[in-house]
């Protein structure tokens, strides 16, 4: 699967190796184009999943706030609902799209 932002694939990885949460692709640390994200000072901090960090996404000039995010530190009680540890993994919503190359 990969995550696209004007077009420039900007994380891809395995569908296997995502973890799907509440309707959106979360993509493991490695595979996520770091240059293309900077943190936001927007705060949120889920009920059940806890403090979550967002980021712009863009390069020099051209930025989308708040289009990616991720989970530092995840609630313990949220592992136990998603089974899978999610800690770092990136979602992308807003002007990213997130495509599956599968047929």
């Amino acid at each position: 699967m990969k995550a696209l932002w004007n077009g420039v694939v900007i994380a891809e990885a395995d569908r296997n190796d995502l973890i799907y949460i509440e309707q959106n692709w979360y993509f493991p640390p490695s595979s996520v184009k770091q240059e293309y994200l900077r943190e936001s000072d927007t705060p949120y901090t889920c009920p059940w999943k806890g403090k979550c960090q967002y980021f712009d996404v863009g390069q020099g000039d051209n930025w989308s706030h708040d289009s990616a995010w991720t989970y530092p530190h995840p609630k313990p009680s949220s592992l136990d609902i998603v089974k899978k540890d999610y800690a770092n993994y990136v979602a992308f919503w807003r002007e990213v799209s997130v495509e599956d190359e599968r047929p």
